[in-house]
């Protein structure tokens, strides 16, 4: 017992207290100035009156200014400042027309059990509100989600329900979005007056700059993370309760949850209650590492010409063996080929880092469709996603990308970038010894010639669209 006493006496705001028994004090000494005037007046004693009723009200005002607003910044008023949004059920709308037919039939018979049957069918319907109310008072909300998500790959996230209430347990919640209705705000827009308003709007004979009192368009709905409605029927007292969703995100891009909504019918689904709670989350979705039929097509061009160029960049001799078809002619021994008579070709030993450069060259709006950009994006996605499986040193290049060679940072980009009007990644990249894949939209003209003997152009455009290796 002393414990729990110097526990509350270590958590307790000592000012507030000090000004709480000041205010008592000091409505204490203006009570009694007013009992004073009140006995000063009916002796007849008119300026002991005016004096004494004086010190009572100013000295309540002035208790009032100092103390009042000091302590109510200390108090939680969250009981009242709790906002519900109400739904009429079914149920409930069927129960209210049952109560107006039994009204009216009281209202013209007079009967006083008609009257009681009304208002204890009222009261069940307050009590009802009271009670949906308290199952969703003191309820906190959480939710788990994994560190790195990709669209189109299922997932698994954990909402946690929490009760804080020590006395009583919540039945029956729904977790959903909040779905607040949005309204637009009416201002002044340029329009066109045209008349007779009963002709089409081409066959009318007069037409006027105009003014028009109307709603401005609403902005677009970034795409929520938890669409759908989780239940949670039983929350006991004092602890967490927790549900796990699956998601599936169909696109790339940021993913915003401004807010959940704590939803109940209980106990008699008259209405349906929900009770805002904040929740402000957003998350990258990453682009799609599927392996698609065109991935398919492209990773063994790439890993062949990614072989060729590390096992031809040694400068020790391994050995020499004959010519097979994937052997490019620079590697050709010709004195070996003229001793034997038949093609051979020279194998230097590899080098310890396989360096690997993924560039992707972003494009100008309207330069090529939204398919078609997507595809590249999900196919340079899943070439970087594959190759960081591998023993490859990876780096990445991109119009604005500053990140570091860590996949994620690439996939993050990938995952918000849009076609914008920009220099090309390709005029300011340095050569270096990294073999380099690069997505592109440019034509094959305008590509930098010193990447063609170390690199692998993928084209964005549908009509170039098969891959073609570098120039040799």
């Amino acid at each position: 017992m002393r414990e729990w006493i110097k526990r509350a006496l270590a958590k307790a705001d000592r000012e507030a207290w000090v000004r709480f028994f000041v205010a008592i004090g000091g409505l204490s000494v203006s009570f009694a100035a007013a009992i004073y005037s009140t006995v000063f007046r009916q002796e007849g004693n008119f300026a002991a009156t005016a004096v004494s009723a004086s010190f009572a009200l100013i000295s309540g005002v002035l208790l009032g200014m100092i103390t009042v607003p000091h302590l109510a910044r200390r108090v939680t008023l969250s009981r009242f400042r709790e906002r519900f949004h109400y739904d009429f059920t079914p149920e409930g709308m069927a129960y209210i027309v049952i109560v107006l037919v039994i009204g009216i039939a009281a209202l013209n018979n007079g009967n006083n059990l008609l009257f009681i049957v009304v208002s204890a069918m009222l009261g069940a319907f307050v009590v009802s509100g009271i009670a949906s109310a308290g199952m969703l008072r003191n309820l906190e909300l959480d939710a788990a989600l994994p560190n790195h998500i990709f669209a189109k790959r299922p997932l698994q996230a954990r909402l946690v329900l929490n009760n804080l209430r020590w006395w009583a347990p919540a039945f029956s919640v729904n977790v959903g979005p909040n779905r607040k209705p949005r309204r637009a705000k009416k201002k002044w827009q340029r329009g066109i007056f045209s008349w007779p308003p009963w002709k089409p709007k081409e066959q009318r004979w007069l037409h006027l700059n105009d003014w028009v009192w109307k709603p401005a368009p609403l902005a677009p709905l970034q795409p929520g993370i938890f669409e759908g409605a989780v239940y949670f029927p039983y929350i006991a007292r004092g602890k967490p309760s927790s549900a796990d969703v699956e998601l599936t995100f169909a696109r790339r891009g940021a993913y915003v949850q401004e807010a959940l909504g704590l939803a109940t019918r209980f106990p008699f689904s008259f209405l349906s209650k929900t009770r805002p709670v904040n929740f402000s989350r957003q998350i990258v979705v990453y682009p799609s590492v599927e392996e698609t039929d065109e991935f398919f097509q492209v990773l063994p061009m790439i890993t062949g010409e990614f072989e060729a160029f590390v096992r031809g960049r040694g400068n020790n001799l391994y050995l020499i063996r004959d010519h097979t078809s994937e052997d490019s002619a620079r590697h050709l021994d010709w004195k070996a080929t003229a001793k034997t008579g038949t093609l051979k070709v020279r194998e230097f030993t590899r080098e310890d880092e396989r360096k690997l450069r993924i560039v992707f060259d972003n494009v100008a709006p309207g330069m090529v469709s939204e398919i078609e950009y997507e595809e590249a994006i999900a196919l340079t996605a899943s070439l970087a996603w594959h190759f960081a499986q591998s023993d490859a040193q990876l780096s990445f290049a991109a119009p604005g990308y500053a990140g570091s060679s860590d996949v994620y940072d690439f996939l993050a980009y990938l995952a918000l970038v849009q076609p914008a009007e920009q220099k090309s990644v390709l005029e300011g990249l340095e050569v270096s010894d990294d073999y380099n894949v690069i997505v592109t939209a440019r034509p094959r003209g305008t590509i930098p010639t010193n990447f063609w003997a170390s690199s692998y152009l993928i084209f964005m455009q549908q009509q170039n669209a098969t891959p073609a290796p570098a120039l040799r």
